[in-house]
């Protein structure tokens, strides 16, 4: 089978063939019909990330199951799935107090899975190395979704719907009325904007240093498009009477980022950090203005979700029309595309690029 395997920090991600071991007990053979490129593989690739090598990439896709090991009571093959790149174990501290997203057996970086050409350890994304033929998955790692769900709409669901969708319903709770401003508008970003629209949020400004993001933003519900320049804070301010946005969400993970969704912020304010970055990436804060500011600062890990629970939840919105992703796909392509959707990704270009195996 074939998979998109990076080899170093900074080499291009090429098409290689690799081997996957058969399923043993507790294991799932999937065929992959759909997968999104996101900004998580990009670090893994560019050394954001710190992964070990020959990587597999991919880690947001849907396939069908084509074979199960032995005590798998989950699925059968035949029923399609949603991957799941972070599976709670159910038995952890946090998995017991209702924060299966902080499970500390989940989302592992890479795991060892197989084989590359040549025989090397073949190392996989988030457990799923997804941007492949087939991918082999302990089963708390798939989703059953139902069968008239289209691919490429269930592909998100696994991480940048889930993501977005989760850092305004669960972890911000946005309000009917409140403001909300969303710093970075590729897959996650354009999620929480579609999210935040829908929960009533007025105005909804999107934020990002590309002008080409605007139609984008505006298509996924945002009132308002606004460049990521210097004028920025005035420009927030003039939008909601002079304070700044009740919620900033930042979705791009960069110091420099959460920097402006904090100024984007009203005094007494929330800001919600969706984009994972850099170990050693600081964001200055003064404790002056942390006390004086009272605004909140905190994380979004994987939308504070529960993916079991609220995953078919999307599932369903997306079948009865009421949570539209067309605005999120900006690219289609195959798995020998894909090099080129990494390109387009680290240049600013576009949202998801969905790639058909």
């Amino acid at each position: 089978m074939r998979a998109l395997v990076v080899r170093a920090v900074g080499a291009p991600p090429l098409v290689e063939e690799v081997e996957l071991p058969a399923p043993g007990p507790g294991d799932v053979r999937v065929a992959v019909r759909a997968a999104g490129v996101c900004h998580s593989d990009l670090s893994m690739v560019n050394g954001t990330l710190a992964a070990p090598y020959p990587l597999a990439l991919g880690h947001e896709a849907a396939g069908v199951v084509t074979e199960v090991g032995a005590d798998v009571t989950r699925v059968a093959p035949g029923v399609h799935v949603v991957l799941n790149w972070a599976p709670p174990c159910r038995d952890c501290w946090h998995c017991g107090h209702g924060e299966p997203w902080l499970c500390v057996r989940g989302g592992t970086p890479a795991a060892a899975r197989g084989w590359t050409s040549t025989g090397e350890q073949l190392h996989v994304t988030l457990g799923l190395g997804a941007l492949a033929d087939e991918v082999l998955v302990p089963e708390a790692a798939v989703i059953p979704v139902p069968a008239e769900l289209p691919f490429e709409a269930a592909a998100l669901l696994g991480c940048a719907v889930l993501t977005g969708v989760g850092a305004v319903r669960r972890t911000a709770r946005v309000a009917p009325g409140e403001s909300v401003a969303v710093v970075g508008v590729g897959g996650v970003g354009l999620s929480v904007v579609g999210a935040a629209r829908a929960a009533g949020a007025d105005p909804v400004l999107a934020v990002d240093v590309s002008p080409a993001k605007a139609p984008l933003a505006l298509a996924a519900g945002a009132t308002e498009f606004l460049l990521a320049d210097d004028t920025l804070s005035r420009a927030v301010r003039e939008r909601t009477d002079g304070r700044g946005v009740d919620h900033a969400f930042e979705c791009v993970g960069r110091g420099a980022t959460i920097r402006t969704a904090w100024r984007a912020a009203r005094r007494g304010g929330q800001v919600t950090v969706v984009g994972m970055g850099a170990r050693d990436d600081v964001v200055p804060l003064s404790a002056l203005e942390i006390f004086h500011s009272a605004r909140t600062l905190r994380s979004s890990v994987y939308g504070s979700s529960d993916p079991d629970r609220d995953l078919p939840e999307l599932a369903r919105a997306v079948l009865d029309g009421t949570l539209d992703l067309a605005p999120l796909i900006t690219d289609r392509t195959t798995l020998e595309g894909a090099p080129e959707a990494f390109a387009r990704m680290a240049r600013g270009e576009g949202a998801r690029t969905v790639v058909v195996p």
